[in-house]
């Protein structure tokens, strides 16, 4: 049932950021002007939640009508300790979002004065638990970029502009309103740049339904699971769909996750933070998952979501590190140098919790191609650690049109087959993607969940077939598609053309009388 009050709120939030993100960028490339777009509601959206925060608990203390905004920062000074401990960081009154922007207009040194409060900001943090999730949040917002003005004076005029923005976006007490509304505006934001951006856009952000199918593939028959994790995680959008299908209180010890590129790992941590989970909730690390990966000490993960980088270069063979390692040893075998992608996929299993489930978003020649994927193809079928393997429709993803597939691996599987599903229909067409629908996601985690054959669509397969199809785990060898060429019936269509040859002939034998009639009347 569609909740109108919810889709009028989202539809406005909308709105208004497209209306920021095309009127305030002038020169600035868009996939670059999200970071100032981002920064800026991220700066807003800790403001809002310290204030609130802070004006509960005076409040809750008996002292009615408390505004933390309007506190001398000398005063909140003191409670500074106790609001780091709990929420990671410490803002002075003064230099609140609202405060701030109050003020921008007629700051002349506007752009000093917010580098100085993000630089505080982050300071708050330091030697405390929370500095290794606030540290280097706002690296990427250059308020000194020449990208904002060639002048001084252009740049403050733009940053008012964007302050203004930002402030009018109808937020209000984000715990009134019927959407995650920073969480929300910040996957708007990521989408609307992602689908402008080409193939830039789409390494950072997996569309909104493809995340959930993958989360719901992971949790499907759970409540509640330990954590989750993503060794790529981008800007974390994988990872936060759990909180909306399972709730984040039902992650028990929180969100996990490594980023290799740092503007994409800050984007994640702020992502985290914007839909409101504490510093104390999620770990996640910036390095090489493959080469340096992180999280070697902790429990491993019972829900694990990935949309790793296709095919792409890494130091395989070549590093002795690497053919030592064990997360690939068992295998007898290492990833090609040129392709990563079971590289990636053996990483997953090696931190894959005994009664977990993990679902990666691969590119499909991982499915057939020969030499040593096929080798580590027949290890994991061979040892039954996948699950499941579900081709996608095409032009699913921002930065390629290519049918992907997602493979489902465990290590508790209560037989040795291996469920085929074909989606490759199961989608709408949308302005510029294609989009699974509700109706399409329910139909593949039906299938999913209850393993059942249906014809051109899913398969339950024995090991041996998969052995005598030399481990090639194509769903096209295993799923026979429809065929929606039109059946001719052979004798109707004889019967039909006789007629239409007898019709013809007696036409003819009539126009022949006519011309003959004709000739002689003028003769």
């Amino acid at each position: 049932m569609i909740d109108h009050k919810k889709e009028q709120e989202r539809a406005a939030l909308h709105s208004t950021i497209w209306k920021i993100a095309n009127d305030l960028r002038g020169n600035i490339d868009g996939w670059d002007f999200k970071q100032y777009v981002l920064g800026m509601l991220f700066y807003r959206f800790i403001s809002d939640n310290l204030s609130s925060y802070i004006n509960a608990k005076q409040q809750a203390a008996g002292e009615d009508g408390f505004n933390y905004a309007l506190f001398p920062d000398e005063k909140a000074a003191r409670g500074r300790d106790s609001i780091i401990n709990d929420k990671g960081f410490f803002i002075s009154p003064s230099e609140l979002f609202e405060n701030v922007r109050i003020k921008a207009h007629h700051d002349i040194n506007l752009n000093e004065t917010l580098e100085r409060v993000f630089r505080n900001i982050e300071a708050s943090a330091k030697d405390t638990d929370s500095e290794r999730n606030m540290q280097g949040l706002f690296d990427d917002i250059d308020v000194n970029s020449n990208k904002l003005g060639g002048t001084l004076t252009q740049r403050n005029e733009l940053l008012v502009k964007l302050m203004n923005a930002i402030g009018s976006l109808s937020l209000g007490d984000y715990n009134g309103h019927t959407i995650d509304v920073f969480g929300d505006a910040y996957e708007y934001l990521m989408t609307m740049y992602a689908a402008n951006a080409g193939k830039s856009g789409g390494e950072f952000f997996t569309p909104q339904e493809v995340s959930e199918l993958l989360a719901r593939i992971t949790i499907a028959g759970k409540t509640k699971v330990n954590k989750v994790y993503d060794p790529a995680c981008g800007s974390g959008s994988l990872l936060l769909k759990f909180a909306k299908v399972l709730g984040k209180e039902n992650i028990r010890n929180g969100f996990f996750g490594q980023e290799i590129n740092i503007t994409t790992y800050n984007l994640c941590r702020i992502n985290m933070f914007l839909h409101d989970i504490n510093y104390g909730q999620f770990n996640i690390a910036h390095g090489n998952t493959l080469t340096d990966p992180k999280h070697w000490d902790d429990e491993p993960f019972e829900a694990i979501v990935s949309n790793p980088p296709y095919s792409i270069k890494w130091d395989g063979d070549s590093s002795p590190l690497l053919i030592n390692d064990k997360r690939f040893t068992k295998a007898g075998i290492l990833a090609p140098k040129s392709k990563a992608d079971f590289a990636f996929v053996m990483h997953v299993l090696a931190w894959l919790a005994n009664n977990g489930t993990a679902a990666i978003v691969c590119f499909p020649g991982i499915l057939y191609r020969g030499n040593a994927e096929q080798k580590i193809r027949k290890y994991l079928i061979d040892d039954n650690y996948i699950d499941t393997i579900i081709q996608l429709p095409a032009d699913l993803f921002f930065g390629t049109t290519i049918a992907t597939c997602i493979l489902v691996l465990k290590k508790n599987k209560k037989d040795n087959t291996t469920l085929f599903i074909d989606a490759q229909e199961e989608f709408m067409r949308g302005s510029a993607k294609n989009k699974l629908t509700e109706k399409n996601t329910k139909k593949i985690l039906d299938c999913y969940i209850n393993r059942n054959t249906q014809e051109h669509f899913s398969r339950l397969v024995d090991h041996s077939e998969i052995v005598a199809h030399d481990y090639n785990l194509s769903v096209g060898t295993y799923i026979a598609q429809k065929d929606t060429r039109e059946v001719v019936d052979i004798a109707q269509l004889n019967a039909r053309i006789a007629q239409i040859v007898d019709r013809q002939s007696e036409l003819r034998t009539q126009i022949d009388g006519i011309v003959a009639d004709l000739e002689r009347e003028a003769s």
